[in-house]
């Protein structure tokens, strides 16, 4: 169900857009293409590009995560195709000091620390968490949860509400693991 109408007259300022896409590579290794966009409903003044006309992004930013089943990335690419400042595009190289690393608890700390702040790019770094849920989203199908072929408990068991190992779906579907009353 959509949010409700607004009770009070409104005008639409700013669009953020996010589209992410996961892929399973021929390879064995799993890819996710995360997009973000923010786009104004009226022209705006800038000094680097001159005006940025309604509906053209002010930022259009991409990030690829290349990972294998156990979520270690071995890949990183950024693009920064618009911005509001000519350096912005120069900080996308500092990604590929997320290769190596895995998804994992802390990931998200780790992601700041290494990716975001002054050192990088705030945008871009924000955009690694919806292609970090896609990576799960886009792996769960295919891998019925496993994050390696010795490890047999899913990975998206107690990650939310709905998979805690006390619920009933934990009992259903994977009832080895369940941790409540039966």
């Amino acid at each position: 169900m959509p949010l409700p109408a607004s009770d009070c007259p409104r005008n639409e300022l700013h669009t953020r857009q996010i589209t992410c896409k996961g892929y399973q590579r021929e390879d064995g290794l799993w890819d996710v293409d995360a997009h973000i966009s923010d786009i104004k409903t009226y022209p705006v003044d800038n000094h680097h590009r001159g005006e940025i006309k309604p509906g053209e992004p002010i930022h259009e930013m991409w990030i690829r995560l290349t990972v294998d089943t156990d979520l270690l990335v071995h890949d990183c690419i950024a693009v920064t195709d618009h911005s509001p400042y000519n350096s912005c595009g120069e900080i996308t190289p500092l990604f590929k000091k997320l290769i190596g690393e895995k998804i994992a608890p802390g990931w998200t700390r780790r992601v700041k620390e290494l990716v975001a702040g002054m050192q990088g790019c705030t945008h871009l770094a924000d955009l690694v968490a919806p292609a970090t849920t896609t990576i799960y989203q886009s792996m769960a199908g295919i891998t019925k949860g496993k994050c390696d072929a010795e490890q047999s408990r899913p990975f998206y068991l107690n990650g939310c509400h709905a998979w805690d190992s006390d619920g009933p779906q934990v009992l259903r579907y994977h009832p080895e693991y369940y941790t409540g009353k039966k």
